[in-house]
């Protein structure tokens, strides 16, 4: 759909179907095949080497280019649409609660209900990156790191707009009667010709790899570790493939059902798995409220300073703050990443301003709500002198309140956070996946994803954040280019159905 109110149509890249999108698929298969040959089953100088390899390449990515990229689009659209984040905050909020139903609502065949959209971003963005993803900023940036993550997502609930907007403008009816849009559609939009085609087909694959395969390797491989760190606690040997193997069982269950059973899921999931561990945190926040001065002292002043309060003993820059705040940060919220737009392109929306605003508060919820409250556990409870790191640094944090069920509690919200991420993300990946090889692609892809899922749950948890970061940052710059290139049409939506 354009402003004018008509609908784009569904078009198909030349070569969408031809032997070289074939070349292709199997060119990815196998270097993941390759891939899951070094991370699974070598040892030793193999799996150092690699990690060694995608550590530099982060290195160069997650550089000033990137960096600035990503928060300057944040910082223009924050500038060009006047603080949208903040003047249009209240009406946001009554648009979310307004819209809030656990039983689906009207709409058309193929759409989703605004709600339903918004919870299966939600179920994207509300992840491992919450729970282990701070955890792990906070070993490898510092307390200072989160500050950049606020700042970050501050300036990303701005570009998250502009993605929600830019999905509802340029979404389109597929002649199965399915409505789809997101990344690849107003990439063509904003750069005409080889170049919109090609910037497309980059982002498609990158968010496959991405998400589909890198990001739900994450995912399970938080959920393996968070049960084994229970298990192992209490003497008992539980092998973590089998996490794995039950969660892919599962998802399959519903990527069968397609996206009426993902969003009549998540609907239901999402808003009770978050108020679970908000209540959770917020005990524990209480418990340790004398706390809380230092703990916003030491984030904000390790920002700019991390040897202030012990960061530079470890080695801990400033620079390093802020690419693993970003990062870890980009990864919990995904705005300016292009993964939520084709959740919100989907919705039955009254106007492409209105899912907009909705989008807005998904980062919120998900950075100044959720995350917050796994930073604030563990830098309240001094949980980083116990010297674990990812999901156990979580546990250990929980379990000085809450003793024994510490642990367990953790296990048990990371297991509804990660598999709704694993849901709506290979929901994203195989919107990609049809728009490059067609439907005949989507099965064959669920079944990669699915071994993905038993695969993640059994690697080291470093080199599987590593690769994560990278696709990811891969993923922004064709999608940030588009945004860049579309402002004009994100600001006159703003003005015609926001008013000035």
């Amino acid at each position: 759909m354009n402003l004018s109110g008509k609908r784009t149509g569904h078009r198909k890249i030349g070569w969408q179907r031809s032997a070289k999108c074939d070349v292709l698929l199997f060119g990815e298969l196998i270097i993941y095949q390759l891939f899951i040959f070094y991370s699974a089953k070598s040892r030793g100088e193999g799996k150092r080497k690699m990690l060694e390899l995608v550590q530099q390449a982060n290195s160069v990515l997650w550089g000033p280019v990137l960096l600035l990229l990503l928060c300057g689009t944040g910082i223009w659209y924050t500038f060009r649409l006047k603080f949208i984040q903040v003047r249009k905050f209240g009406e946001a909020c009554r648009l979310v609660f307004g819209h809030m139903k656990f039983n689906g609502g009207v709409r058309k065949e193929g759409e989703m209900t605004p709600f339903q959209s918004l919870t299966t971003a939600i179920a994207a963005q509300v992840g491992t990156g919450n729970l282990t993803g701070a955890a792990t900023a906070l070993i490898s940036g510092g307390p200072g790191a989160i500050f950049w993550m606020w700042m970050s997502a501050f300036f990303g609930m701005a570009t998250i707009y502009a993605e929600a907007t830019l999905a509802q403008t340029y979404k389109t009816t597929l002649p199965d009667g399915e409505v789809t849009g997101g990344p690849v559609y107003y990439i063509r939009q904003a750069f005409k010709g080889t170049l919109g085609k090609v910037l497309a087909v980059l982002f498609a694959i990158f968010i496959i790899l991405a998400l589909g395969f890198m990001g739900n390797m994450v995912q399970s491989n938080s959920i393996g570790s968070a049960f084994a760190e229970v298990f192992s606690s209490r003497g008992i040997d539980f092998p973590p493939v089998i996490i794995g193997g039950a969660l892919a069982v599962l998802a399959a269950f519903i990527f069968i059902g397609g996206t009426k059973r993902l969003g009549a899921f998540v609907e239901k999931v999402v808003p009770f798995m978050a108020a679970l561990y908000i209540l959770g945190g917020l005990i524990l926040i209480i418990l340790n409220i004398t706390h809380l001065p230092r703990v916003l002292q030491m984030i904000v002043v390790c920002a700019f300073d991390p040897s202030a309060m012990g960061g530079g003993a470890l080695g801990i820059t400033v620079q390093q703050a802020i690419r693993y705040g970003v990062a870890r940060g980009l990864f919990s919220n995904e705005a300016g990443m292009g993964s939520t737009p084709h959740a919100h392109a989907r919705a039955t929306a009254k106007s492409p301003h209105e899912q907009g605003l909705m989008a807005m508060i998904s980062v919120f919820i998900d950075t100044f709500i959720v995350l917050n409250m796994t930073v604030f556990a563990v830098l309240s409870t001094d949980a980083l002198a116990t010297g674990k790191g990812g999901i156990a640094l979580t546990q250990a944090a929980f379990s000085t309140v809450f003793g024994g069920f510490g642990d367990i509690f953790v296990a048990i919200c990371l297991l509804f956070f990660a598999f709704s991420t694993i849901l709506s993300w290979q929901f994203f990946g195989a919107v990609n996946v049809k728009y490059l090889f067609g439907d005949f692609a989507v099965k064959i892809y669920s079944c990669i994803v699915l071994v993905f899922i038993v695969v993640g749950s059994t690697l080291k948890v470093d080199l599987v954040w590593e690769l994560s970061d990278f696709f990811n940052g891969m993923m922004v710059i064709p999608n940030a280019l588009a945004l860049l290139a579309l402002t004009g049409v994100v600001v006159a939506s703003c003005k015609k159905y926001g008013g000035k």
